[in-house]
């Protein structure tokens, strides 16, 4: 049914259409995009809208690769002051679980994963882009990659051993454009759209950090909840995240916390199309993988720090998510797609949020340098 994404992923469209001739006002008014859109980063607009407009534009202008000249417009900046917290993080990965936990201030339904590499390589895994409302538009799929690419190779200033990228998609423009956008293999008709990446970038230390920085801006983000179109899903899983292995895990302390009755926010919940429970499977999941795959603690306390009182009930939850058992996914054998509460298998392997621990470090917002 759609959701409202923040304008700032159109900046450079204006300057990309004028480049092929069009008119960029016309555009926007033919596929129902308010004009101060194109031309302001803090306008909320219909993704859907967003969608058509980009795809519409690329076929009209032509322009198949328009996603990725709109990203060579746009830095770092236009994340506002997440992007304070994302550069002023300690790690790479510490980065990218910044930029996931709020990313919907950008959009509610926009999700970025950390997924098992697709080739198999337990020591590479892959940056993944997706939607909880489907499959994004090929435009916005390869706008969102192009810039995360780009966020990347700012962070560490530089290249950072980018083995391929895959696309859901397959290529309108020459898949030499892609090539050379990217500097590494690019592969299409793929059953997720990411960036596929050495395990140790997530661990790589970014340079000129300053922590109190990124501690005020971490707290301006958690104290102007909830912004303009903001669903209440996002602050739920927020609050269960900081509940698991500190109190039980209940929607009534959540609703408290978050001012709401919790008969309110049950309600919230189902029209926005999800539950706690579900949210809570989803987090346990995610904190259980984490647990698993990044450190040595005994499976009892696993089990606790993500909310479960027996280690058989996590033996349970991980043959349900995976297919295998706790010491099959520690070890990084056996781990099969995780499976919805309806039982259909997701997509991806392996998946699970980026989030992490708030470590103080941060640096001021710089721009990022031009090229890929």
């Amino acid at each position: 049914m759609g959701s409202v994404i923040r304008s700032a992923g159109m900046r450079g469209f204006r300057d990309v259409v004028e480049q092929f001739g069009g008119d960029p006002a016309a555009l926007a008014a033919q596929y129902r995009v308010p004009l101060e859109a194109i031309d302001s980063d803090d306008v909320l607009v219909s993704d859907i809208a967003m969608a058509k407009l980009l795809e519409g534009a690329a076929r009209t202008l032509p322009c198949p690769d328009l996603g990725l000249r709109i990203s060579e417009y746009q830095d770092i900046g236009i994340l506002g002051p997440l992007a304070v917290a994302i550069q002023n993080s300690p790690t790479v990965g510490a980065a990218l679980e910044c930029a996931s936990q709020f990313l919907f201030l950008h959009s509610p339904v926009l999700r970025f994963t950390i997924v098992a590499d697709p080739e198999g390589r337990p020591g590479d895994v892959g940056l993944c882009y997706g939607s909880s409302e489907g499959d994004p538009p090929r435009q916005a799929i390869d706008a969102i990659l192009a810039f995360s690419h780009r966020m990347i190779r700012f962070l560490v200033d530089g290249p950072y051993g980018l083995h391929s990228v895959h696309l859901s998609h397959l290529p309108k423009a020459p898949a030499a454009r892609y090539a050379d956008f990217f500097g590494a293999e690019v592969r299409f008709g793929q059953p997720a759209s990411l960036l596929r990446v050495p395990r140790s970038l997530l661990d790589r230390p970014l340079a000129g950090v300053d922590g109190t920085l990124r501690e005020i801006a971490l707290d301006y983000l958690h104290s102007h909840f909830p912004e303009p179109g903001r669903v209440v899903a996002p602050q739920v899983r927020n609050t269960i995240d900081r509940m698991l292995g500190t109190s039980p895990p209940r929607i009534d302390s959540a609703a408290r916390l978050l001012g709401l009755h919790a008969r309110t926010l049950q309600r919230r919940l189902a029209a926005e199309g999800t539950s706690f429970e579900s949210l809570l499977d989803d987090a346990r999941r995610d904190a259980a993988l984490r647990l698993l795959t990044r450190t040595d603690l005994p499976l009892q306390q696993v089990a606790a720090l993500v909310g479960l009182s027996e280690q058989s009930a996590l033996t349970r939850c991980v043959r349900r998510w995976y297919g295998t058992t706790p010491r099959a996914v520690r070890s990084g054998s056996g781990v099969e797609p995780e499976r919805t509460s309806t039982g259909r298998q997701a997509s991806g392997t392996g998946r699970h949020d980026l989030r992490g621990e708030p470590t103080p470090s941060a640096r001021s917002v710089r721009r990022i340098p031009g090229g890929g």
